[in-house]
């Protein structure tokens, strides 16, 4: 039977210090013992209860260690994971993979590690909203290490680092953008991206991103949502349409949303020809890229793909629509996000 208990300690300059130790019990003598100390209470807690359920549920028993950077190449190597890693998740961890910080034992990971880390990368110039995901991702892999590979480590420990990391200032999230076009900008894009789409009249892979652009600001989708339509899940008598798999970070498939289509966004599905399966069957990659190098050929600066969405619910809220009416356009589940784009706020 697993257990602990927490006693406090005050060191000569009067800090408390919290020690969480756990026991483990058969037929009423002590065959386990572990204890560590923390400078939060709340997190000796939460140690003491993981580290408690961690006992009961696999027992007594030496875990394998390895270092950090093969527990990151055992993650890379599980399709499973690996497969159902986003893009930017995938490219921090084969740079984690790299860093010194992967010579540390799965098990030995302490905060001052992970500030030594942080401070290498910022003195290259990294801002703290990016080592921000080089913390987060890191803390995600360890979390699964015991469970799918029997590998111990040691994820309680950014309980304790992220929050002095915060203070330090190494670490922190990305300001909100608040980023919209200009009309003369989106007028200049109009020209430069019919100009580009004219290169290849009746080209194969021909892109329309006039239409595109247009749509995206209409129905404020995400360029990947866009190139995802399907024909069959649109409704011409309601103008409505199915977008599949809407992002969400508590569930990566599954996410299917009715949305109205307002404005001119059904007119633009009508206009596009009915041969694929796809309303519009293109490469959300390539959409993006040839939205940028008219951008920039246009010297048009700080303005990314996705900005247009934002434009999209900023013009809702400009035209009258509640926020309840503009999350069932964005996707937006949690209605505090939203209140980001309205201008009352």
């Amino acid at each position: 039977m697993a257990s602990f208990s927490i006693q406090t300690r005050t060191l000569a300059n009067g800090e408390a210090r919290f020690k969480a130790t756990v026991t483990v019990k058969k037929n009423g003598s002590i065959i386990h013992r572990e204890a560590k100390t923390f400078k939060r209470k709340e997190l000796a807690r939460t140690w003491g209860k993981n580290k408690t359920s961690e006992l009961e549920e696999f027992g007594i028993k030496q875990y394998k260690t390895t270092s950090i950077g093969q527990l990151l190449d055992q993650f890379i190597g599980d399709r499973n994971l690996w497969d159902n890693t986003g893009r930017t998740k995938q490219y921090v961890i084969k740079m984690l993979r790299d860093c010194n910080i992967a010579n540390i034992e799965s098990d030995k990971l302490k905060t001052n590690d992970l500030i030594e880390h942080c401070n290498l990368r910022k003195s290259v110039g990294t801002k703290p909203q990016t080592i921000y995901h080089d913390i987060a991702y890191l803390r995600s892999v360890m979390k699964k290490s015991l469970p799918v590979f029997n590998i111990k480590s040691s994820p309680e420990i950014f309980d304790e680092a992220v929050p002095i990391l915060i203070d330090m200032r190494l670490i922190g999230k990305s300001n909100k953008r608040t980023r919209r076009p200009t009309e003369n900008e989106l007028d200049k894009l109009r020209e430069g991206l019919l100009e580009r789409q004219s290169f290849r009249p009746n080209g194969k892979g021909r892109i329309p991103f006039v239409d595109i652009l247009e749509f995206s600001i209409l129905t404020c989708m995400r360029i990947g949502e866009v190139c995802s339509l399907r024909w069959g899940d649109l409704n011409k008598i309601h103008k409505t349409i199915i977008v599949r798999d809407r992002k969400d970070p508590r569930k990566k498939e599954g996410n299917h949303m009715i949305m109205p289509l307002l404005g001119g966004a059904f007119d633009i599905i009508q206009k596009q020809p009915s041969n694929n399966e796809r309303i519009f069957p293109y490469n959300s990659r390539s959409v993006t890229v040839g939205f940028q190098r008219v951008r920039n050929n246009l010297g048009i600066t700080d303005l990314r793909y996705h900005d247009l969405r934002r434009e999209g619910a900023s013009r809702l809220f400009e035209k009258g629509y509640s926020i309840e009416e503009v999350a069932q356009v964005t996707g937006h589940r949690n209605l505090n996000i939203l209140w980001g784009n309205h201008p009352k706020k």
